[in-house]
């Protein structure tokens, strides 16, 4: 068994930033009225500035797969090129289709020629997921080297005209058009954007960052569902899929547009999040006070101080100082955010040797956790 070190880091955040003003401006406005629920949302998560995949006219400029293969690209130069990626390993939570996978189509735009790809499923975690797999690839023996990537592209799932026939059916019903919360609240959460790691078995580079050991623990099994797309969630808490609906329903419910059980995830994200990091570092043997840097990804700070309290609950409390995030600046990019978050941390120039770096992240979908440990060289 090798070791296994994260080598080269990058992201990819297209076009401008988005400001709090600007966003309903380039979703699009639901039924000509500005949201009632756009200024709480945004008040809670403290979010500054996004980005998106659209241009001043509109237009989008990016797929989630052209995103994620402008991050990877940024991970090029003389000493390594396109052709020397031996296995490819992308996560997202938004892909462009149903089939190919997210991989495949990620692969077919960097034209490298022939290699290994995986396309794990999934929300946040599928990034981690995606790394996983080029972890233990590399740390098998497998590989000499993995490129893995988070990405996504929420921003097509948001815009008003996923919403239109909704509202409008919603008219001719005679009921008061206003989009459902659980609908609504994610359009003022998440963001476009794309990063990526180079994994090796050699610690090359500047600081390459030593991956200790990665952990994942799911609560599927006594929650019911949180977030969802592609389905609708019925009064006793199960999924009824899109394929179960006639096709006029898709449009006329928003059965397609990302959703978010807004009280199941109060409930319970920070309660089975701290659960599940106590499980991983005690299994590791690991003292909260030894992780030189914490990096969460959350998708609001409305979440962050409570995050703390429950730590502190449960026993293991990661003292402030040691946090670092960027959600403020860049918005919730799903499965990208935690690479965006590493990239920052590594380029900020504050790494010395020897500090330890637990990478965090939770998945509300069905309450699925991941986490990582790096130490850097």
């Amino acid at each position: 068994m090798k070791e296994v070190y994260i080598t080269r880091v990058s992201k990819y955040l297209p076009n401008n930033p988005i400001s709090n003003d600007e966003m309903e401006a380039k979703l699009g406005v639901i039924d000509g009225q500005e949201s009632k629920a756009r200024r709480l949302v945004l008040r809670n998560n403290q979010i500054k500035t996004r980005y998106y995949a659209i241009d001043e006219e509109g237009n989008w400029t990016h797929n989630n797969a052209q995103l994620a293969k402008e991050a990877i690209e940024l991970l090029y130069d003389k000493d390594f090129k396109k052709e020397d990626i031996e296995l490819l390993s992308c996560g997202t939570s938004s892909p462009d289709q149903i089939l190919p996978s997210h991989a495949a189509m990620v692969h077919g735009l960097l034209k490298n020629g022939n290699v290994e790809i995986n396309s794990p499923s999934g929300a946040c975690c599928s990034s981690m997921h995606a790394l996983k797999y080029g972890y233990l690839s590399v740390k098998s023996n497998q590989v000499n080297n993995a490129v893995c990537s988070g990405s996504e592209r929420f921003s097509s799932w948001l815009k008003s005209t996923i919403f239109e026939s909704e509202i409008s059916h919603l008219k001719e019903l005679k009921e008061r058009p206003i989009l459902a919360f659980n609908k609504e609240f994610l359009r003022w959460m998440l963001s476009d954007g794309a990063g990526a790691f180079l994994l090796e078995s050699e610690p090359n580079g500047k600081q390459p960052l030593k991956i200790e050991w990665m952990e994942g623990y799911s609560y599927a099994y006594e929650l019911e569902t949180c977030m969802y797309a592609g389905s609708d969630k019925l009064e006793n808490g199960e999924l009824k899929s899109w394929t179960e609906y006639p096709s006029e329903a898709w449009s006329k419910e928003s059965i397609l547009a990302v959703k978010q059980d807004v009280k199941l995830l109060s409930a319970n994200i920070l309660v089975k999040g701290v659960d599940s990091l106590k499980k991983s570092i005690e299994k590791h043997n690991v003292k909260p006070e030894e992780i030189t840097y914490y990096l969460p990804h959350i998708s609001s700070y409305f979440f962050k101080e409570k995050l703390h309290t429950e730590m502190i609950k449960q026993g293991v409390e990661i003292p402030w100082g040691n946090w670092f995030m960027n959600l403020d600046k860049v918005g919730n990019i799903g499965s990208a955010s935690i690479y965006l978050m590493l990239e920052e941390l590594v380029n900020s120039g504050k790494l010395k040797k020897g500090d330890k770096i637990l990478l965090s992240v939770p998945e509300s979908a069905r309450f699925l956790y991941s986490y990582a440990l790096l130490t850097v060289c």
